[in-house]
């Protein structure tokens, strides 16, 4: 599934975490597949838009080496939660999987990074606004 977009960009476990989260998270609004996940309309990693994929890249990385001393060995854990964290999804950090203080300076940190929402340009590429 990721191969493309391991071989235009380095993608470490974090991040493809995260952009399985966000796939998975994100709803399409477009017809024939209105309110269903991204996933579940068919879309897959290959889909974003090569500049949507640096900034999540770029995000992630961000976020890591904010936080490492708290993700510790969970990188894979740690990429999803952050996109659901950051976006109010209901779960994440917070809710029970991660040791304290972590869980909570993790859920702080993806708080600040602000809210992402992904969606589905005219070209059939995938991009990210900032929510």
């Amino acid at each position: 599934m990721h191969a493309g977009i391991i071989q235009t960009r380095p993608v470490d476990t974090f991040t493809l975490a995260y952009i399985e989260a966000a796939l998975w998270a994100s709803s399409c609004e477009e017809e024939p597949h209105p309110d269903r996940s991204l996933t579940d309309a068919g879309y897959t990693a290959e889909d974003i838009d090569l500049e949507t994929l640096d900034r999540m890249i770029f995000e992630c990385a961000t976020f890591q080496v904010a936080n490492a001393e708290h993700i510790g060995t969970r990188w894979e854990n740690a990429g999803h939660d952050f996109w659901l964290t950051r976006n109010g999804h209901g779960a994440g950090f917070w809710d029970g999987d991660w040791p304290e203080p972590a869980a909570t300076i993790l859920d702080e940190a993806s708080k600040r990074a602000g809210e992402r929402d992904l969606y589905v340009g005219d070209d059939g590429r995938i991009y990210q606004y900032q929510g």
